[in-house]
C-alpha cells in the first residue's frame, strides 16, 4: 500500500509543477472558450499578479510533495489552490464531466496526503 500512495502522490505532484510551468512558460495549448467563461479569463487577465502567483504556488507545493519529509506542508500548500478549481469546474461545467472528475480524483488524493500526515498538522493546533 506504501508504494501504491507513493506513486499517487508523486503523479499529483508532477501535475502540480507541469501546471506551474505552464503558467510561467505557455508550453501547453489552451482550450476552446466557451462565452460564458471569456469574462472570467478576461477578469484573470486585469490581475496580472495572480497567474504567476497561482503558478509559483503550484509549483513550490508540487516540489514539496514529492519528498515525502516535506509532503504536509505541500498538501496544506495547494489546498486552496485545489478548492479554487474545483469551484471552477463545477461553476462552468457546461454538460462535460471530464474537467470535474479529474480535479475531483486530485481533490480526494489531496485530502488523503492531508489525512495521512494528520499528526504533523495537529502540533499545529494544538
Amino acid at each position: 500500500m506504501k508504494i501504491v500512495k507513493t506513486i499517487f502522490f508523486v503523479l499529483f505532484a508532477l501535475m502540480f509543477i507541469n501546471a506551474g510551468l505552464d503558467k510561467f512558460l505557455h508550453y501547453m495549448p489552451m482550450p476552446e472558450m466557451t462565452p460564458d467563461m471569456k469574462p472570467v479569463f478576461e477578469a484573470f487577465g486585469t490581475l496580472s499578479w495572480l497567474t504567476p502567483l497561482t503558478g509559483l504556488i503550484e509549483l513550490v507545493a508540487g516540489i514539496l510533495i514529492v519528498f515525502p519529509r516535506t509532503r504536509a506542508l505541500g498538501a496544506i500548500m495547494i489546498l486552496p489552490v485545489m478548492v479554487g478549481i474545483i469551484c471552477h469546474n463545477a461553476t462552468f461545467y457546461n454538460g462535460d464531466p471530464t474537467g470535474l472528475a479529474i480535479s475531483g480524483v486530485l481533490f480526494l488524493i489531496n485530502l488523503w496526503m492531508i489525512g495521512d500526515n494528520w499528526k504533523k498538522y495537529q502540533l499545529m493546533v494544538s
